[in-house]
């Protein structure tokens, strides 16, 4: 497996069907864990009902662009980042687009453990936050001035965890962590370097996405002047990962 890997901008072509709405796979063949994810992109005034799964998890990270989602409860508006996850196949729901949006829909099949899980303890569904409405937190990893917030908690919907980092001019140096694959999402006004296991850094930009494979440490921190800003996106490979504390100089068991 590759320390880490990219979706430019470029690569993800906008292919609008007749409804308005574009739909490419990111970074095919790089996750074989049950997490496929796709850029999606939806024209002005258009309008999309995706699929409904009973078995599957459903996560949208809507990165730009403004409009609003409506299910069978409610209505949200989304103007800024925003997340939501719906209520599998019982509640149906319609993305509106006011202006072009941008955002990434993620689909998670779900093994025994995970259901076992959601069905003792979840979030609410269908569940809609914005970014400013997420609890900030502080990690050792981060830049004194670099701003975190939590959006899914652990075990909260499986063996998710979903937050953002935001920054300018510092951001976050991490020490690997072998229990959890991550995505990033690059939003706003991103235009900061990613580094894996200590190699050659590589700019990452506003609407790419990557991932870095359980285990190395790896750096996401912007020049001074530019921002660091990604959705930060988390599985754990193994179950029995999940309920493990590895403290320092200690490793996961085989």
């Amino acid at each position: 497996m590759e320390k880490f890997y990219i979706a430019r901008n470029e690569d993800v072509k906008k292919e609008f069907d007749a409804n308005g709405f574009s739909c490419t796979e990111l970074l095919p063949g790089t996750y074989e864990g049950g997490i496929r994810n796709y850029k999606c992109f939806l024209k002005p005034g258009c309008e999309v009902s995706p699929t409904l799964y009973a078995d599957k998890t459903v996560l949208f990270f809507f990165g730009q662009g403004v409009g609003y989602i409506r299910d069978a409860e409610a209505a949200y508006n989304i103007t800024e980042l925003s997340f939501y996850a719906p209520k599998f196949d019982q509640c149906p729901y319609t993305i509106h687009a006011v202006d072009e949006m941008e955002f990434v829909m993620s689909i998670v099949d779900l093994n025994e453990w995970d259901r076992k899980i959601i069905a003792e303890n979840h979030i609410y569904l269908p569940f809609f936050r914005k970014h400013s409405d997420c609890t900030r937190y502080v990690q050792d990893c981060k830049g004194p001035n670099t701003e975190a917030r939590n959006v899914l908690g652990c075990k909260q919907l499986g063996r998710i965890m979903v937050g953002t980092t935001r920054a300018v001019g510092e951001g976050t140096t991490e020490e690997g962590h072998p229990a959890v694959h991550q995505w990033n999402y690059c939003v706003g006004a991103s235009d900061f370097h990613i580094s894996v296991d200590h190699c050659e850094p590589l700019p990452h930009k506003a609407g790419e996405w990557s991932f870095i494979p359980a285990g190395p440490d790896h750096d996401l921190v912007a020049d001074p002047g530019k921002e660091v800003f990604y959705v930060w996106y988390e599985h754990f490979a193994r179950e029995k990962d999940f309920d493990v504390k590895v403290l320092p100089g200690q490793k996961l068991p085989e």
